[in-house]
C-alpha cells in the first residue's frame, strides 16, 4: 500500500504538462494499482475509512482516464494528419483543436481535483490505512519472536 501510494503521488506536480503526457499516463496506472492494492486487503482495513478513500482514488483515477483518452486521441491525430495532404489535413488538425478545447477543460477539472485531493491529505490517509493495516501484523510477528 505504502508503495502504491507514493508511486501516486510521486509525479503529481507534473500530471498537469500537456506537452509530456508520460507523468499522467504514470500516475494513471499508479491510481488503478493502487485500486487493486486496496481492493486485495480490504479486509485489513477499517469500513469507513477504506470506503472514502477507495471513492477518492476511483475519482482520480477517472479524471486521469478522462484527461488520457484526450492526449492519446490528439497524439494519434497528429500522427495521421502529418502523414496526410490535400484536404484531408486541415480538417483533421480542426478536430485536433477541438480535441484540444476538451483537453484543456479536462485539465481544469483534474487541477481542482488535485487540489482537493491535496487540501483533504488523501496520500496521508492512505499511508495511515496502510500503517494501521501493517500494525497488527507487525505485533504478531514480534509476539511470536519472543
Amino acid at each position: 500500500m505504502a508503495v502504491r501510494t507514493e508511486e501516486v503521488f510521486a509525479r503529481q506536480h507534473e500530471v498537469l504538462a500537456l506537452d509530456d503526457i508520460e507523468a499522467l499516463h504514470d500516475t494513471r496506472v499508479a491510481t488503478r494499482r493502487l485500486r487493486a492494492a486496496l481492493e486485495v486487503f480490504e479486509p485489513c482495513f477499517p469500513h469507513g475509512a477504506f470506503r472514502r478513500v477507495l471513492a477518492e482514488v476511483k475519482q482520480l483515477a477517472d479524471s486521469l482516464g478522462e484527461r488520457r483518452d484526450l492526449d492519446v486521441q490528439i497524439e494519434w491525430l497528429e500522427r495521421y494528419a502529418a502523414a496526410r495532404g490535400g484536404a484531408e489535413r486541415p480538417a483533421i488538425l480542426g478536430f485536433v483543436e477541438a480535441l484540444r478545447a476538451e483537453q484543456a477543460s479536462a485539465n481544469d477539472a483534474l487541477a481542482e481535483l488535485l487540489e482537493d485531493v491535496r487540501s483533504e491529505d488523501l496520500e496521508g490517509r492512505l499511508h495511515e490505512l496502510a500503517d494501521r493495516a501493517a500494525s497488527p501484523a507487525r505485533r504478531r510477528r514480534s509476539g511470536s519472536a519472543r
